[in-house]
Formats: C-alpha cells, sequence, structure tokens
C-alpha cells in the first residue's frame, strides 16, 4: 500500500470520475438529438454564422473547441507542471514505467491506424486520433470498482493520462497547425515573455494579470496558425508555483479553481458538441470503412498491446517494477482501459478533418472503439478484483 496519497490526488479522482457521469450525458444527449426531429436545432446551434456591425461572429462550435478547450489544455498543463514539481512526474523512479507505458500506447494504435490507411493520404491525416487515453472516463470507470482497485494502479493510470496529453499537445503542436503566420508568432512570444518575466522580477503572483496575458495569448496563438488551445499549455508552465505561508501557490489556486469548471461544465458541453453522430443511412458496413475501422481497432486493440506490451516488457527487463498490489491481469484491465479515448481522440479528429463525411466516420470509430474498451476492461478488472480485500484509502 503506498505510504502517502495527498489530498490534491484524492480531489482530482473525485472529479474526474464524477466528470466523466457528465461526459456521457452529454455524449448521450448529442446522440439523441442528431437521431431526432431536433437534428436541425442542433446542426444549427453548433454550425450557424452570423455578424454584427459587419464583425464575425463564430460560431459555437468555434467557442467550444477553440476557446473553451484553450482552457482546458491550461488545466492540463497546470496538472502537468505540478505533477512534475512535486507529483507522480518529480521522480525518475516513477516516471518511468508510466511514461514508457504512454508511448507504446501512442505509438501501437497510430501505427494500427496506419496500416488500415496506408493508400489514402487524406485518411491518413488521423493517424493520432486514436493514440489518446480519455482520463475523466478512464479514472471514472476505475473509480466503479472502488477500493478494490490498488491505488498504485490509480496513480499509474493517472500518470499515464497526463503523460498521454503531453504527447497529443506535442502532436497537435507539430501536424496540426496550419499555416504559420510569423508576425503573430512573434506578437504571441512577446506577450508570452516580456510580462512574464516583468512578473517574476516584481514578484507579481496575482492570477488576473497572468490570465490577462493568457487572453491576448489566446488571440495571437489564433491568428498565427498554430492550434489556439496550444497558448493554454504554454501559459501554465509560467504559473509561479511559489508558496505562500499557508502552503498554497497561484499555480495551485488556479488549478483548484478551473478543475470544477473543466470536470462539471467544459467536457460535458465539449463532449455534446462533437459526439453527435446521424445514424440516417448509415449501416454497420460503415465500420469496415478504413477510418472507423482504424480508430476502433487502434483504440482497444491498440492500446491495450501498447500499453501492456511495453510495461511487461520494461518490468522483465528489470527497469521498473509492478505497482504495488498490483497483479499482471490488473493491469492489463488498465492497459484497456486506456483505450477510452473519447475527449481528446474527438478533438484531434476535428483538427484532422473538416469533412462533415469523415467526421461522422470518427465519431462512430471513437465512441465504439471507447465503449468496448470500457466494457471489456471493467469486466478483465472486475473479474481480476473478485474476493479483493478493499484498500484502505
Amino acid at each position: 500500500m503506498l505510504s502517502y496519497i495527498s489530498n490534491t490526488f484524492r480531489e482530482f479522482i473525485k472529479l474526474e470520475s464524477a466528470s466523466s457521469i457528465l461526459l456521457l450525458l452529454g455524449a448521450v444527449l448529442a446522440l439523441l438529438m442528431s437521431n431526432s426531429d431536433w437534428a436541425h436545432f442542433y446542426g444549427s446551434l453548433l454550425h450557424t454564422h452570423g455578424s454584427i456591425l459587419n464583425i464575425e461572429i463564430k460560431p459555437v462550435e468555434f467557442w467550444v473547441n477553440d476557446g473553451l478547450m484553450a482552457i482546458f489544455f491550461l488545466l492540463v498543463g497546470l496538472e502537468l507542471k505540478r505533477e512534475m514539481l512535486e507529483g507522480e512526474l518529480s521522480n525518475l523512479s516513477q516516471i518511468a514505467l508510466p511514461t514508457i507505458a504512454a508511448v507504446g500506447g501512442m505509438a501501437v494504435p497510430a501505427l494500427i491506424y496506419v496500416v488500415f490507411n496506408w493508400n489514402d493520404p487524406t485518411t491518413m491525416n488521423g493517424w493520432a486520433i486514436p493514440s489518446a487515453t480519455d482520463i475523466a472516463f478512464s479514472l471514472g470507470i476505475l473509480a466503479l470498482l472502488g477500493s478494490r482497485v490498488p491505488l498504485s494502479l490509480k496513480l499509474f493510470l493517472m500518470a499515464l493520462a497526463i503523460i498521454d496529453d503531453l504527447g497529443a499537445i506535442v502532436i497537435i503542436a507539430l501536424f496540426y497547425s496550419g499555416d504559420l503566420h510569423l508576425s503573430y508568432l512573434a506578437f504571441a512570444a512577446i506577450t508570452l515573455a516580456v510580462p512574464v518575466i516583468l512578473f517574476h522580477w516584481k514578484g507579481i503572483t496575482s492570477l488576473t494579470v497572468y490570465l490577462i496575458v493568457g487572453l491576448l495569448l489566446w488571440f495571437f496563438v489564433l491568428k498565427s496558425g498554430i492550434h489556439a488551445t496550444l497558448a493554454g499549455v504554454a501559459l501554465a508552465f509560467f504559473i509561479p508555483n511559489v508558496k505562500d505561508s499557508h502552503g498554497h501557490s497561484p499555480l495551485h489556486r488556479l488549478e483548484k479553481g478551473l478543475h470544477p469548471w473543466v470536470a462539471f461544465g467544459i467536457l460535458p458541453i465539449f463532449a455534446f458538441a462533437n459526439a453527435g453522430v446521424s445514424f440516417e443511412g448509415m449501416t454497420l458496413s460503415v465500420l469496415w470503412e478504413p477510418v472507423p475501422l482504424g480508430i476502433v481497432l487502434g483504440l482497444f486493440l491498440g492500446k491495450q498491446l501498447g500499453v501492456f506490451g511495453f510495461t511487461w516488457l520494461i518490468i522483465k527487463l528489470g527497469f521498473a517494477e509492478l505497482p504495488d498490489r498490483a497483479t499482471w491481469l490488473t493491469l492489463y484491465g488498465v492497459s484497456i482501459l486506456c483505450g477510452v479515448g473519447f475527449t481528446m481522440s474527438l478533438f484531434i479528429g476535428g483538427l484532422a478533418f473538416t469533412e462533415p463525411a469523415y467526421m461522422n466516420q470518427v465519431r462512430l470509430g471513437v465512441l465504439v472503439g471507447s465503449f468496448v474498451a470500457a466494457i471489456v476492461g471493467y469486466l478483465i478488472l472486475l473479474m481480476a478484483t473478485a474476493g479483493t480485500i478493499p484498500e484502505d484509502e
């Protein structure tokens, strides 16, 4: 049993687990509306453009995917920075296992997708879709099993998912950004560097001034051709972690303040805006198309092969140890749960494809692959932990 579990980790698990319920409700509502008399309203709500005084008003879909998701990425960056400074990613012996597992869990699904889409340059653009893990859904499923699942495995999954998110951030920056506008990129660099250096020099820790800088940074990054959500990650790494007399820092305060809004607001809204698949005229044969087939097999088979295979290898080679109180079967069950891609998979899919036909295939593939991984992973963990004495948390 782990000797110490921080309050931050406990709160993180509770929020992510509860968030998964709202995520599921958002996705179900989107599916119901897309296949009912409300389908036209659903499409109009997300995609209608407008203007006021000749100023273009972006549709709701833009504000969700480029605006609200920038806040989600800000939180991801804050979590990653905290874990690197004082959490599970601060110790080389702790970081080795989830890092290698995350690398395998990104590489193998991508390779499986590529195998099915090798001959089509258009669909090849979606190679990164099955490489993601949804931390909220995966931890939510673990929470259903209660304390029978070792805390070490929950920590392993959390660290792996955070590293996975970092990999997704790098992939988005390198492969899913548009034509660069160097002038706006320079403005973004100046907006981030000059004020932040000045704030650090003057010892300014007010979150308000950092968030004002973040708003300007988001605008310039949006105009630069790099995806606007990356502004959130960039800002996060400059939020100071200088603790006051109560042991709190701006980083901790912002992370704690944002987490409920992201978990209970932004992610369910994103699910509602991106999970709508119309089944009109669709048959099961669609699943055999290269895009959905590559995504389903990437998420379900690729994730478990990559995560479990790379983990087994590094442990057998003696570079890491099996997580405390975990068995090979429970580790295998968690590896399957990593195939629940949902949020980040849908997000990358939206960057890879703009054509509605392809996006419908992406949504279908992500939903089916994630659902199968969730059910099979849960059943294996349920079987593996049957009769297990609950761990005292």
